[in-house]
């Protein structure tokens, strides 16, 4: 028996790895399991998880926006094939089947949409994260950002890589209205979240509440990547009440994640 872990559950943060994943089945799933990161029982008010599809796997419909990455393997999006970084973006209220004929492993992130008045509903968007246009955090080429979601206010959340070259880091804590959920894909360094330092690595995932002081720095000989969600381009005000009843963020240009 082993009782270790770096895991940690704070009211404002949440780092959950590997050794601690549950997986189990969620309503109307077929041939595939999830393990749930953040959800609204935690805290959040997103849901993701990771889900893994066995051969036949397929995920129930699901009446909110639904973002998928695809991890390993290959999936279908309705009529489009993804293959490890390919991405799918399904407006709220769109039936569109997520399937896979092997094993294979995604992020899933879903969240109930908020509309404004002065923009019509997000369509269906696919990509690949290699084809999206890579920037430079604050100019520095070792940290490199890639957008999957567009930057049109018609979307309430964004979906962004962020790889970083052995050494760097972001430049300030940041602490700021958005929430995050973060999954890291390649590499590790050390997180600071609220007070606490943790050693992350491929595989962890993050929670990160509005106004939690955070910041990230890459060690060791390869690049660390992680995917990260934020809510974005809503007004603060929009907000529930609570912990547990957040709507989306607003747009902060010095945000740098």
């Amino acid at each position: 028996m082993n009782l270790s872990t770096r895991s940690a559950n704070h009211p404002d943060h949440r780092l959950q790895t590997p050794e601690t994943f549950v997986r189990a089945p969620l309503p109307g799933m077929r041939n595939a399991t999830a393990v749930v990161h953040a959800s609204a029982a935690g805290g959040a008010a997103f849901v993701q998880y990771t889900a893994e599809f066995d051969h036949g796997g397929a995920l129930a419909s699901c009446g909110d926006q639904r973002f998928v990455y695809v991890l390993d393997g290959r999936i279908t999006v309705g009529p489009t094939t993804l293959d490890a970084g390919g991405y799918a973006y399904i407006p709220p209220g769109q039936a569109m089947p997520v399937c896979a004929n092997a094993p294979a492993r995604a992020v899933v992130i879903e969240k109930p949409y908020q509309s404004l008045s002065a923009v019509t509903s997000p369509a269906l968007l696919t990509g690949e994260e290699r084809q999206a246009a890579a920037t430079y955090l604050g100019g520095d080429p070792w940290l490199e950002v890639r957008g999957l979601i567009p930057d049109d206010p018609v979307f309430d959340f964004r979906v962004n890589t962020m790889t970083y070259q052995p050494g760097a880091a972001l430049p300030a804590v940041e602490i700021h209205v958005m929430e995050h959920g973060l999954l890291m894909l390649e590499g590790g360094g050390i997180y600071l979240l609220g007070s606490q330092w943790y050693p992350v690595q491929a595989g962890d995932f993050i929670w990160m509440a509005p106004y939690c002081p955070q910041w990230f720095g890459a060690i060791g000989k390869q690049p660390a990547k992680y995917l990260i969600y934020k809510d974005w381009d809503r007004h603060p005000g929009d907000r529930g009440s609570g912990i547990g009843d957040r709507g989306s963020g607003i747009r902060d240009p010095g945000s740098r994640t």
